[in-house]
């Protein structure tokens, strides 16, 4: 392999001042677009040896023919131009923003004679304000009705405007009491823009101190026999009170803040965006992200803010984020150009801040598995991703069925492993089978020891898809039940025979599969296995792997096969560990069962209760100074860590 790619600049052409740069390949195309503080440092990244570059990276670099820079006076004016760059021309290896659905918003036309209130998911409506986005069109159909209770202003649609304007009739919707502009012949235009000041003031500031002016002028205009007054002040009133209880108070509330929660993996990730406005969450947004390159938390925060922040949409005076990018500062300069005063960014370690961050990052959590399993569950994705799987590896068929396996253990000790089944590209978990392996070396002789055996159910005489008269040997506990089961005939195990083996590791757990499969004699079964660190896929005897776009959908339900192995086998090697713990709790004398329940419910978890000193343990109930003494020193012999 090459040291470096033959367009790199020499290290004199590169100026260390910062700027923005961009990669294109044969055909001009704009494949990367980055900044930098020092584009010389910044660079000399990218023109480091092609071996020790990230395999993404590396595909970047191999794939562009030439680099340009612009320098610009200082940070700023690079993320300006950076974003500028990026929504031109939309090179691939950039982070991909796609938003899940379209928002609705609620829109206040000021440019208009009569500005009106509306609901819309169109953005850029000249001189219009935007508030929101909210999560369903029923909850903003919700505020805008409570609002116009309290500020009553125009409705109507453009042309009703017009047309009750010069006709001198008041519009539909004023008749039947559904608009309150200068077209329902109630106020005047300039009264009509009062109240559209107020309105706006209000979504802006959300004052609770409204409620105490209107209760001052329901009782004033009741003392002074007023009652039309007074009873529009009540309306008003109750009106207030319903809006301020639509969401519940989540900080204090005179703080405006946004709270960015981010829950990735090596493909994609999910952001989820809670606007709070005067301490309530007033608006939620959420969208998906596509990485092309490995991008550390740091960065991908850089670009989600961003990105959410476009469209004339103003940042409040403090975002909270997961983590400060290496620009924080440069960042917090860009947001305060488009907010018109200072905002600060922030990464919340504890209080109220902190906690509303861990619950944004949780709903981003839930979006990205919401939108793997949609993606997964499309039956055109899954065809896509079979055909791409089988071009890439060259197989002779589409993988129908594809079996992938896991090896899990507590420190070298206690080893399990996992078989998950996909077929059709789709998870069949009542084919998943469990493993025990009684003693092992290391990863790959129990990778070759869980295929050796499963094998072996493909060469039993007469051999139809039914199960064959194994046995059990080499299983324990639940495990040994369930081939006894299969091999009586009662249950089907390893029903079929797969298209294609995929074991989770890179090149060494692939050439002990391929080892097993070899000895096994069994023939026309494809092989495979997907490294972590770098996503890539190794196949037998080959000194390269095979490198899959990042936004595949054959990549996709790799990483999807690989991940379902692997929480299989965590799931059952947890399991055991409950089992391993209670026994060995229940051999320490004066410890019956009722006391090892209490302890367990205690602590919530082992972990929890293997780290307890002597004194904790001794707090729970029943459990005196001599028997926690006990109890700490058996749990620190047997020595059990967290599974691998």
């Amino acid at each position: 392999m090459n040291e470096t790619v033959a367009y790199r600049p020499r290290v004199g052409e590169i100026p260390t001042a910062p700027g923005v740069y961009r990669f294109r390949d044969a055909d001009r195309r704009v494949l990367y677009v980055g900044k930098a503080k020092n584009l010389r440092a910044r660079l000399s990244n990218y023109f480091a040896p092609l071996r020790s570059l990230h395999e993404r990276t590396r595909r970047m670099v191999t794939t562009a023919t030439s680099v340009e820079w612009t320098v610009v006076a200082n940070d700023v004016e690079a993320l300006q131009l950076e974003i500028t760059l990026i929504n031109e021309f939309s090179p691939p290896f950039n982070v991909r923003f796609k938003d899940d659905k379209s928002y609705p918003y609620l829109v206040v036309t000021l440019a208009d004679e009569a500005p009106r209130a509306m609901v819309s998911r169109r953005r850029g409506i000249p001189g219009a304000r935007y508030f929101g986005p909210y999560p369903k069109v029923w909850a903003v159909n919700e505020t805008l009705e409570v609002l116009l209770k309290l500020f009553p202003i125009r409705t109507c649609k453009d042309s009703d405007y017009k047309r009750a304007m010069a006709s001198g009739r008041p519009c539909f919707a004023g008749q039947i009491g559904r608009c309150f502009g200068p077209c329902s012949r109630l106020v005047t235009i300039e009264e009509h823009r009062e109240n559209v000041d107020r309105f706006v003031a209000f979504m802006q500031n959300q004052d609770r101190r409204i409620i105490g002016e209107l209760t001052q002028q329901m009782k004033a205009a009741a003392a002074a026999q007023d009652y039309e007054t007074a009873a529009r002040r009540r309306d008003q009133l109750q009106a207030a009170e319903s809006f301020f209880e639509k969401s519940a108070v989540v900080l204090g509330e005179s703080v405006d803040i946004d709270v960015f929660g981010i829950d990735h993996d090596e493909l994609s990730a999910a952001v989820q965006l809670f606007i709070v406005r005067g301490g309530r969450v007033r608006g939620v947004r959420s969208w998906t992200v596509d990485k092309e390159l490995d991008v550390p938390l740091g960065e991908l925060v850089d670009s989600v803010v961003q990105n959410a922040y476009v469209d004339d949409i103003r940042p409040p005076g403090e975002v909270v984020v997961p983590e400060l990018p290496d620009d924080a500062a440069a960042l917090e300069t860009w947001l305060a150009t488009l907010a018109g005063r200072k905002v600060r960014l922030r990464a919340a370690q504890r209080g109220d801040k902190a906690a509303l961050l861990q619950t944004a990052t949780q709903n981003a959590k839930q979006s990205l598995m919401l939108y793997k399993t949609r993606r997964s569950a499309d039956f055109t994705t899954r065809s896509r991703a079979l055909e791409d799987i089988q071009e890439a590896l060259g197989m002779a068929d589409a993988p129908l069925r594809i079996e992938c396996f896991d090896v899990s253990h507590l420190s070298g000790t206690n080893i399990v492993a996992s078989m998950v089944v996909f077929e059709d590209g789709l998870p069949r978990k009542d084919e998943y089978r469990r493993f025990t392996i009684p003693q092992s070396s290391d990863d790959t002789d129990s990778i070759h020891q869980v295929l050796t055996r499963r094998l072996a159910y493909l060469l039993q005489p007469g051999w139809n898809g039914e199960v064959g008269d194994v046995g059990a040997a080499g299983l324990e506990g639940p495990d040994a039940a369930t081939d006894a089961a299969a091999a009586s005939g009662s249950r089907k195990k390893f029903a079929y025979r797969p298209n294609l083996l995929v074991v989770d590791g890179g090149q060494p757990q692939v050439e002990a599969a391929a080892r097993a499969l070899a000895e096994s004699g069994v023939e026309g079964i494809a092989l495979c296995g997907i490294a972590k660190r770098l996503e890539e896929i190794w196949t037998p005897d080959a000194d390269f792997p095979v490198i899959l776009p990042r936004n595949s959908d054959a990549l996709f339900l790799f990483q999807r096969v690989r991940d379902e192995a692997h929480r299989f086998a965590i799931t059952h090697q947890r399991q055991r560990r409950k089992r391993d713990i209670g026994s060995v709790l229940s051999e320490i004398p004066g410890l019956g069962p009722s006391r090892v329940k209490q302890l367990l419910r205690h602590f919530g978890s082992v972990t929890r209760l293997r780290a307890a000193t002597e004194v904790e343990i001794a707090e729970v109930s029943g459990i005196g100074p001599v028997l926690a003494a006990t109890v700490h020193r058996q749990l620190r012999a047997d020595g059990v860590s967290a599974p691998r």
